[in-house]
This record gives C-alpha cells, sequence and structure tokens, in this order.
C-alpha cells in the first residue's frame, strides 16, 4: 500500500486525481477526494450513476461487488439501499463507518471547499430528462464553470454539449480510430485517452485541431513524464501527483 503519491515536476500538466486520490484512500469516497483536496492536484475525477430511483450515485462499477463484498446492482437499487452499504478499505479490510458511497453534491461540495476542478465521467447512457437534472444540481452547487464532464458513450457527451454549448467535455476512448477527430470536431468535444492508445503524432494532429488531450489511466513516473514531454493537456492518475 502506497504512504505517498509520486511527484512529477512538470508545472504545464493539468494532474487529475482518478476517482479521488485512490492509491491512497478507497477510491471513489469522500476520503480520497479529500486526500485529493489536500494535495496540488488540479482536478479530482470520479464515476456517477443513476440509481433505481433516479437519484445519482458516485461509483465506478456497475454493482458494489468489489469495492465492498456485497453484490447489489448499482441501478437496480435505491439510493439509500446503496448508501448502507461499507466498503473495503485499501487493505482489504472493512470495519471503516465513513467508507460508503458517496452522494452528487457531497463530492461537488468536495472539490469546491479544496477549489478543485470536478472531472465527472457519466459511466453509462443517462437519459436526457436525468442529465438535465444532473446539470440543473450541479448548478445549485453554484459550481457548474469548473466541472468537465466525460464519458465513453457519445451520446451523454453530445446531451451535455446541446445543454451547454460552451461547457468542457470530454470524450473518452481506449483507441484512437479513424473517425475520431472528425466526431471530436462536430461536437465540440475535447479528448480523454487510454494512453497506451496515443501517440506523439496523435497528440500534435488533436492539437491542431484546437482539441484538448486528457491521458489515463498513468500510475508510473517515466511514463507521465514521457506524455508530459510530448505536450498532454491532462494527466489522470490514482498516484502520480
Amino acid at each position: 500500500m502506497a504512504h505517498d503519491t509520486l511527484k512529477i515536476n512538470r508545472p504545464s500538466v493539468r494532474m487529475v486525481a482518478h476517482r479521488g486520490c485512490s492509491g491512497l484512500e478507497k477510491e471513489n469516497t469522500n476520503a480520497a477526494f479529500v486526500a485529493a483536496g489536500n494535495r496540488s492536484y488540479y482536478g479530482v475525477e470520479t464515476d456517477v450513476h443513476l440509481t433505481a430511483d433516479g437519484q445519482f450515485i458516485i461509483i465506478h462499477d456497475d454493482d458494489t461487488f468489489r469495492v465492498s463484498g456485497d453484490k447489489l446492482s448499482v441501478e437496480g437499487s435505491t439510493f439509500e439501499t446503496l448508501r448502507k452499504v461499507r466498503l473495503k478499505d485499501v487493505d482489504g479490510e472493512r470495519g471503516r463507518t465513513d467508507l460508503c458511497l458517496p452522494s452528487l453534491p457531497e463530492y461537488i461540495r468536495i472539490c469546491k471547499k479544496y477549489q478543485k476542478v470536478c472531472v465527472l465521467e457519466l459511466k453509462n447512457p443517462i437519459p436526457a430528462d436525468a442529465i438535465e437534472r444532473m446539470v440543473d444540481m450541479i448548478r445549485a452547487e453554484d459550481y457548474l464553470d469548473q466541472v468537465v464532464f466525460i464519458s465513453f458513450h457519445l451520446e451523454n457527451c453530445v446531451c451535455l454539449r446541446h445543454l451547454l454549448p460552451e461547457q468542457k467535455i470530454q470524450f473518452l476512448t481506449g483507441s484512437f480510430p479513424d473517425w475520431l477527430v472528425d466526431t471530436l470536431k462536430r461536437y465540440h468535444l475535447d479528448l480523454d485517452i487510454y494512453f497506451g492508445a496515443l501517440t506523439k503524432e496523435a497528440v500534435d494532429a488533436v492539437h491542431k485541431e484546437g482539441i484538448e488531450v486528457n491521458v489515463w489511466t498513468v500510475d508510473k513516473l517515466e511514463d507521465a513524464q514521457r506524455l508530459a514531454d510530448w505536450g498532454v493537456d491532462y494527466i489522470t492518475s490514482n498516484i502520480v501527483e
């Protein structure tokens, strides 16, 4: 188990804490968000799902088994049921009563308190009316201008773009297909890509179109330094700060 982050000296790159500072604290918990808040990260990334009763909960997977040992379907359970699940700590032990699944406002408020940019991933396709409610919820916290939305699902990105013509929105992808740059340009999206699928030439080509590049998930210093040298705009990491 890590006791501290690894440090990169590349001030031009905006470092993003993946699922909070998840190399030190349990991923996607308020503890991980606070740990990131107390460090030099530019942004704090997390994942949001829609619950069975139409509320929003913070978790990466479609069920709770990996993080808790109890297998509950996230989208098939109510918010309150999911809130009662106690998560395992990073050492695999259960016992910390503070380790539960956060609400969306809790995540936003912690980022706001520590003045970190929210990098908010919409995990699965979410209906347009629910996305609109999510945007309204963040707007009610007076922090919408400090949110970067990300998603693997283009329909989520397009829905957000219609609602928010000037918002930073990044399309997540594990590869660099031929159609990618044209699609990003069409919907005014930035790129959030698996770092192993990227080349220096691709970074240059995307930048030439005025598109920013975020890379995930970079946990080795040598990889982070190489990508920074290529000129990526953001690096998302569990442990590199």
